[in-house]
């Protein structure tokens, strides 16, 4: 679908009874309201826009100022895959009803303004994502933080902890989650029908399978898209998984590191530049590269710290990035080398399959901002020509590599005091404005940095209690 009419013919095709408008908020969640079809007037909402409050968003509006419009986008319509009364799901840009301007911290208009910057330098035409978001599926959770106390726990049937109650004796091992099949893997049916209801609403997925990580942890690999359209997608994806999970019976998080002494859930991102339908990336250069490719990711290098506090922007993406669980801490790139921030993928020799892919980043971040940033931390290294250096070709975290290596900064208030001094980069073009970064910053620190930094841990307990 791409017009208004293409969308009320498939409402009258599908017999649709319920409209349902989503929009991301600053820092990812996924937002919504809905209206009986007799209810929805399709002029209001492609054109005129629909209200809602702006002051009740995190991130968004102060409540002197709270009115705010949102206008449907038709190319997102899709039958809602999750709710039980046929639902028409769409997509919606945020826009100030006064002077009908684009929402400046509007996630997917920042996301929009990155691709028009790349394009307004001539250099390519296209940007191509294709993240690897993985997740943990438990089959229960339960946690508390009050002031006199704080727990959490999970639990899995996979999990080698309940290997000494009496069970299915099949559980995973911590680190060896990966590929095995059933009984081992008990997911491999759940995970199948998360793909069928992502295809059936418009998601091209390429593959499934368990991950490294014990206790449930999976990947659903989707297949390669335009910047906006991929970050429409993660929402959409982890919409699905969470719901198919809990269809049955059980609970799914995008939470980098819910688990100790496992891997943690990265999102990998593969990247791409294209330009006239032909690959910018392959060339004669290590790897197979181009020299555009290694100055896009010589910028990625330059600003990864700052870059981290968009990519990997909870106080828990910190304990899934440090060395052993291979979380890329290193600032490096590498042909086919996991301990690296950036890799190479060899699979194939087409220059189409030529790309990068930045290992950083974990799904709790803000899809539409994560691939914008990352994005014009590459431009930054094409425009100033930033060469990343040698190739680190050993494993980086061997005791006598480390020492040689920069590893990344290891708390998100390093992040974020990044992010503050190495922010021009993202201001190139108006993509990023100051508003837009400073209101970002402030809530992490006011809401996450500093409530975690203030609270005592339950380890602590363990470490200080008899002292």
């Amino acid at each position: 679908m791409k017009t208004p009419t293409d969308v009320m013919a498939f409402v009258k095709e599908k017999g649709i009874e319920m409209v349902d408008v989503k929009f991301t908020d600053l820092f990812g969640q996924w937002q919504h309201f809905s209206m009986p079809i007799e209810a929805f007037d399709p002029d209001a909402a492609f054109d005129e826009g629909l209200g809602f409050d702006g002051s009740s968003i995190r991130g968004f509006q102060s409540i002197e100022a709270s009115d705010m419009i949102l206008i449907a986008d038709p190319a997102t319509a899709v039958l809602d895959p999750i709710c039980a009364a046929p639902t028409l799901s769409l997509v919606c840009d945020v826009y100030d009803p006064i002077t009908r301007e684009p929402y400046s911290r509007d996630p997917r208009y920042v996301a929009k303004k990155a691709v028009d910057y790349v394009r307004a330098t001539g250099l390519a035409d296209e940007v191509y994502i294709g993240p690897e978001a993985e997740f943990f599926v438990f089959d229960q959770v339960k946690y508390s933080a009050g002031e006199y106390s704080s727990a959490y726990q999970v639990d899995s049937v996979e999990g080698p902890w309940n290997s000494g109650i009496f069970g299915f004796g099949h559980s995973v091992p911590h680190k060896r989650g990966y590929f095995p099949v059933a009984p081992f893997d008990t997911l491999q049916d759940i995970r199948s029908e998360m793909v069928r209801v992502m295809i059936a609403a418009g998601i091209d997925v390429e593959v499934h399978h368990h991950e490294v990580g014990t206790a449930g942890q999976c990947e659903i690999d989707m297949k390669y898209d335009s910047l906006v359209t991929m970050a429409d997608r993660v929402q959409l994806y982890k919409y699905i998984v969470k719901n198919v999970a809990k269809a049955h019976g059980k609970t799914a998080t995008f939470m980098p590191k819910p688990i100790y002494a496992d891997n943690g859930s990265g999102m990998h991102t593969h990247q791409s530049l294209w330009k006239d339908g032909k690959p910018l990336f392959a060339g004669s250069e290590y790897a197979g590269l181009s020299e555009m490719a290694l100055y896009y990711i010589g910028g990625i290098l330059k600003h990864i710290n700052a870059l981290l506090g968009i990519v990997a922007p909870t106080t828990n993406s910190y304990r899934r990035l440090v060395p052993g669980y291979e979380a890329p801490v290193v600032v490096a790139y590498s042909a086919r080398n996991r301990s690296a921030a950036v890799r190479i993928p060899m699979y194939s020799h087409s220059p189409k399959a030529k790309r990068i892919e930045f290992r950083c980043p974990d799904p709790a971040a803000n899809p539409y901002l994560a691939f914008a940033a990352m994005v014009m931390a590459g431009m930054d290294g094409i425009k100033n020509k930033i060469h990343p250096g040698d190739p680190a070709d050993m494993d980086l975290f061997e005791d006598e590599n480390m020492s040689k290596v920069t590893t990344t900064v290891g708390k998100l208030n390093e992040a974020l005091d990044a992010l503050e001094a190495d922010k021009a980069f993202l201001l190139e073009g108006g993509v990023f404005t100051e508003d837009v970064l400073q209101a970002f910053i402030s809530y992490k620190y006011e809401h996450e940095v500093g409530p975690v930094s203030l609270r005592p841990h339950p380890y602590e307990f363990l470490l200080y209690y008899g002292s």
